[in-house]
């Protein structure tokens, strides 16, 4: 496959789930809404103000995509120019996807590097343990830490 895919990720900044992601063949303004719509529906109610951290690629700059956070009352972050420090976490998650998926395969379709990633992001989210998260996967410390709040 010699085509570009584009991946994002709205991420939690402590555990590192993959909240909700997006693949697609082109970088569209869609492309960043439609998992943001998604992460806006699931949010759970919170007395703490929401923050969206990002790169400073045209989607997130879009009037669309500005309007849908304001709307929610989500604060944006966005990394300077040429500092990705400012992303570094879902940069760090970016590496290891691809090195979990990219870098090891040769995918014949699209279809068949998307049926990876969403493998991929299954095992990230519910398989790999975390020490920070007292050896638990992201799901399942969510998941603890929802039951506590009950």
């Amino acid at each position: 496959m010699a085509e570009r895919a584009y991946f994002t990720a709205y991420i939690d900044v402590y555990s590192g789930e993959v909240l909700t992601w997006n693949i697609d063949l082109h970088p569209t303004v869609e492309f960043v809404t439609k998992p943001l719509d998604e992460l806006l529906q699931n949010r759970p109610e919170s007395s703490y103000r929401m923050t969206i951290h990002s790169d400073q690629g045209f989607q997130y700059q879009n009037y669309e995509y500005i309007s849908l956070l304001k709307t929610n009352r989500v604060f944006q972050s966005m990394s300077r120019k040429a500092t990705c420090l400012d992303n570094a976490m879902a940069e760090s998650i970016f590496h290891i996807l691809k090195v979990g998926t990219v870098h090891n395969n040769h995918y014949q379709s699209y279809d068949e590097l998307k049926s990876s990633i969403t493998n991929y992001v299954y095992y990230y989210n519910n398989k790999r343990i975390e020490t920070k998260l007292a050896g638990k996967t992201p799901v399942q410390y969510r998941n603890l830490s929802n039951q506590l709040a009950a």
